[in-house]
């Protein structure tokens, strides 16, 4: 009986065939489906490439001053995205024998007319980049 640890040559190849469809990071950054946080990340702590999808960016990190104008709050995008790298390090500290963790960050909805902060979730996954480099990716909990 034939079985991949009986055969000498079993990869993926062998198994799955060619690759239908493949989509890098750095593709994801250039089509903006990924913000790339990294500079902003490192003063934060972070050692490692940092990203945030762009649903995630949307909700917790995005304003400008309409925002401000309509929500009558002082609020920049650079101190939002402060807010949820400097969580997402503290996070990491705590959490830092596993991959994948949750974390909470008071923002300001952008959507709506409520003006007062709420806490809302992100995900983190510590993971292999395209060429198995580490890094880290700040999503929506319903993101994967």
């Amino acid at each position: 009986m034939n079985t991949p640890s009986s055969t000498k040559a079993h990869n993926t190849y062998t198994t799955f065939g060619e690759t239908v469809f493949s989509y890098s990071r750095k593709e994801a950054i250039a089509d903006g489906t990924l913000v790339d946080v990294t500079e902003t990340a490192k003063e934060a702590g972070f050692r490692i490439p940092v990203a945030i999808t762009a649903a995630a960016w949307e909700d917790c990190v995005a304003w400008d001053r309409d925002d401000n104008t309509r929500k009558g709050t002082a609020n920049d995008q650079e101190g939002r995205l402060w807010d949820v790298l400097w969580m997402a390090w503290n996070a990491a500290i705590r959490n830092r024998d596993t991959s994948a963790f949750h974390f909470q960050v008071f923002r300001v909805p952008r959507q709506g007319r409520g003006h007062m902060p709420r806490m809302t979730t992100l995900s983190a996954l510590c993971h292999g980049g395209d060429q198995g480099e580490p890094l880290v990716t700040i999503m929506m909990p319903d993101e994967d």
